[in-house]
């Protein structure tokens, strides 16, 4: 087997495009699979923003995606999905309905209106644009795509605030199975590597000063703050703008029913790496694919899927650079 590029594009069968506005600071993702692959979802937290999620219930009739969307410019960045509903369209991809193949896209948003120009979003352009650069080569990761304006650590508002970024991850799990993820970090909480506990980005403890990443105190620990005065104050007031939203995928067959409990099995990934996570302030969406015909175990697919979305979030991170007046951890 050739060597992995370390990104979703390892499996089989999945493409990924990104284009991105660098002045609005904001963006979009599309996930393309050659074929029609199986999905399935997990949404947590208190402020989703989706679309064709239900369609992903194990109960409902269609069981195949042709493309998932992850986007910037909250509610208005579903827009986005139509145009990757266009250029499917173009070309003749999508559930059979007899007269007429329409194509199945699944979509989530993350609001990154609280940086650069609040009026600019995703649209139906730029989501063909993205079908357009579509490839098999590794996405690139940090202020990309639906990354582009992300940002993680909002407890006292995006003035103390750091820059995310999108990252992706992949694994050979054995038997030929291939396990990827990408996903755009735009948390409200902290993100933490998981091997030693420190956090990486996330709310600093003051917006201006001598204080430097890394050094004790840069950090105001988002999760203990929430046991102070202030933080129980401010919890009332904090933004809403917040949401972890991604992609996990495998060759492996799986059907709707278990694909989704590998999108459920994902989200422990996140968990892991982002404190607090899942809250009412967040969005976190989670879509999964099974694009082949590789025999594999459920419960194990599920476990790397975990693995590599938190290698993906940690990628996010380390590749995101400073941007709309946030600092990110590779600028210091």
């Amino acid at each position: 087997m050739k060597k992995l590029k370390n990104a979703i594009t390892d499996v089989p069968g999945i493409l990924v495009g990104q284009v991105q506005d660098l002045t609005g600071l904001t963006g979009c993702t599309v996930i393309l699979c050659e074929q029609a692959a199986t999905g399935g979802v997990d949404q947590r937290g208190g402020a989703p923003g989706t679309r064709e999620t239900d369609l992903l219930n194990p109960v409902n009739l269609v069981d195949k995606v042709n493309a998932i969307m992850l986007a910037g410019g909250s509610a208005f960045g579903l827009d986005a999905a139509a145009g990757v509903m266009r250029y499917l369209q173009e070309h003749k991809t999508g559930f059979n309905a007899g007269s007429i193949r329409v194509p199945i896209v699944p979509a989530a948003i993350l609001f990154d209106l609280g940086i650069g120009d609040p009026l600019a979003h995703p649209d139906a352009d730029m989501g063909y644009q993205a079908c357009q650069v579509a490839s098999s080569e590794a996405p690139a990761q940090g202020n990309f795509g639906a990354g582009c304006g992300a940002s993680v650590g909002k407890l006292f508002g995006m003035g103390q605030a750091m820059k995310s970024g999108i990252g992706t991850a992949s694994v050979n799990i054995g038997g030929g199975v291939i396990v990827g993820a990408i996903v755009a970090v735009n948390a409200f909480g902290d993100v933490v590597d998981p091997h030693s506990g420190q956090i990486l980005a996330g709310t600093r403890s003051t917006q201006v000063g001598p204080l430097k990443l890394g050094n004790s105190g840069y950090f105001a620990n988002t999760l203990n703050m929430l046991k102070t005065l202030p933080g129980r104050t401010v919890m009332g007031l904090a933004t809403r703008s917040n949401t972890v939203i991604g992609v996990v995928a495998s060759n492996a067959r799986f059907d709707k029913a278990a694909t989704c409990k590998v999108a459920q099995m994902a989200q422990d990934g996140l968990a892991r790496c982002i404190r607090p996570a899942h809250t009412m302030l967040d969005g976190d969406t989670i879509f999964a694919l099974s694009t082949g015909k590789k025999r594999a175990d459920v419960s194990t697919v599920g476990a790397w899927a975990a693995e590599v979305l938190a290698q993906a979030i940690l990628s996010a991170i380390r590749a995101a650079q400073s941007a709309g007046g946030l600092p990110a951890l590779r600028a210091e």
